[in-house]
């Protein structure tokens, strides 16, 4: 069972990553903002010629392709992380209206997580390193 839940989510995720990582190169939906996030917004998508952005959409349409082959997912998922927290903490504080789909993606990508939690066994001790 916990296989295709991980498989149902990893496409989820992967297909909402690859759409809005287009959506900031193609405009296909423009979301209703007002006030702090309008402006927020204007300033990523403006600043030194909206560079945060492209570079926002490049690692959503590539992490969101990563999900969806099934290749290199905890790497992924630690890639998208700030990415999603960033969304998340966005709606948070300046769009609550709109929270819905980076809550939903924010909580499957930490599942994912924990579904891939082996991958992540050697960076999670407390040892001190060996290595010099």
């Amino acid at each position: 069972m916990q296989n295709k839940v991980e498989l149902g989510a990893r496409i989820l995720l992967g297909a909402m990553m690859v759409f809005f990582g287009l959506n900031k190169f193609t405009n296909w939906v423009q979301p209703p903002l007002s006030g702090e996030a309008l402006d927020f917004m204007g300033h990523l998508a403006t600043a030194g010629g909206g560079y945060i952005m492209k570079i926002v959409a490049i690692v959503e349409i590539l992490t969101g392709l990563l999900m969806l082959s099934g290749f290199f997912v905890p790497l992924a998922a630690v890639l998208l992380f700030p990415i999603m927290l960033n969304a998340f903490l966005f709606h948070l504080f300046l769009d609550p209206a709109g929270i819905g789909g980076a809550a939903v993606a924010m909580l499957i990508n930490i599942y994912l997580f924990f579904a891939h939690k082996s991958a992540f066994n050697a960076i999670l001790q407390a040892k001190p390193s060996t290595q010099g």
